[in-house]
């Protein structure tokens, strides 16, 4: 017997990449609903490339009562309405947007780096995953600070632009499309031009003068790895499709090598160590699209501290960055406390 799954936001980026990684992995999902907001009801979607076609239905008029879990990506204001009427029926919510991260009554997971957390989701029957840019870093960190523990990290980011959703991807395209025949590249969802650019801008702007985006990869960082940790973040929106880069300092309070750490990358789980001092001996957004995997390179020892590394984090930011880690999620609540499924 397996599980009655609905996914929230179906028609997304993300809500499409939960279908199709619930496919790939073959989720015990006895049953499947997708559901999104009123102007969406109707339509179809493909569940993976099965074939198996979808209709969507009015997420305001779905009773979840009976359902065991929801894959939310629906945004923080329609989640603020649905997640608790979706977790009150019984169904576990499993929310993608950044709404909960930070309550302490919603474990915040990512299942390589700290499965144990998803004891406390009966609080409040909903789980927070990560963001995307967070998501894929401590996957790389949690090996390397069980072996060494790291004191601070300096992270510069280069995101994709699909993380600003279809409206992002559609910018990027369209300017690109534009400055190559000569017309004006008007910029709409970003603030800048992002085609041939880079804006070190993402999210709303705080006092202190970093972002939100930024804010966002300190603090959940140290809930999901160690609160002791420093973080410092630049987050950059670049002119990529899919998938996200960051290039990260970490200093340790114990010694540890280049050498070392590779061994130990090389071993854990959701890392693929691609690590060669030549032409192309490293991984690239083009290269991580469509993958599970986060992808480490470029890991070399950092002379100017003691106990220093550098790294080069790779990751599929649609999956690994959110709708894969929500699946990861769900096969955790499944295994854990469901158990349904044979």
């Amino acid at each position: 017997m397996g599980y009655r799954v609905v996914v929230a936001g179906a028609t997304g980026n993300v809500g499409r990449e939960m279908l199709n990684i619930l496919a790939e992995r073959e989720f015990p999902a006895d049953e499947i609903a997708v559901v999104a907001s009123a102007r969406s009801t109707g339509n179809q979607v493909e569940y993976g490339e099965t074939g198996r076609m979808l209709t969507i239905k009015n997420i305001e008029h779905f009773d979840p009562t009976g359902w065991d879990m929801a894959l939310f990506a629906i945004g923080s204001d329609a989640t603020a309405i649905h997640a608790p009427r979706f977790a009150a029926a019984g169904c576990t919510v499993i929310d993608n947007s950044s709404l909960y991260r930070m309550d302490p009554d919603v474990p915040l997971i990512v299942p390589e780096v700290n499965p144990e957390a998803i004891h406390s989701y009966t609080r409040k029957n909903i789980i927070a995953n990560p963001n995307c840019s967070t998501a894929q870093m401590v996957v790389a960190l949690k090996p390397l600070h069980d072996a060494a523990t790291i004191k601070r990290v300096v992270v510069a980011t280069y995101q994709s632009v699909s993380g600003a959703g279809k409206a992002g991807m559609d910018e990027l395209f369209e300017q690109s499309r534009n400055i190559f025949v000569g017309d004006q590249a008007e910029a709409r969802k970003f603030t800048k031009q992002i085609a041939f650019n880079v804006i070190p801008h993402i999210d709303k702007f705080l006092e202190d003068g970093s972002t939100k985006e930024e804010w966002k990869m300190v603090v959940e960082t140290k809930k999901i790895l160690d609160p002791k940790i420093k973080v410092t973040a630049t987050c950059v929106r670049v002119p990529v499709f899919v998938g996200h880069s960051e290039a990260i300092n970490i200093e340790f309070e114990h010694e540890i090598s280049a050498a070392k750490a590779k061994s130990i990358l090389r071993e854990a789980p959701g890392i693929m160590l691609v690590d060669k001092h030549e032409d192309g001996g490293y991984v690239t957004p083009v290269e991580c699209v469509g993958e599970y995997a986060t992808f480490v390179s470029r890991v070399r020892e950092d002379s100017t501290v003691d106990n220093g590394l550098s790294l080069w984090c790779v990751s599929d930011n649609l999956r690994k960055g959110a709708a894969l880690n929500a699946v990861q999620i769900a096969e955790l609540l499944g295994r854990r406390y469901l158990k349904k499924a044979a």
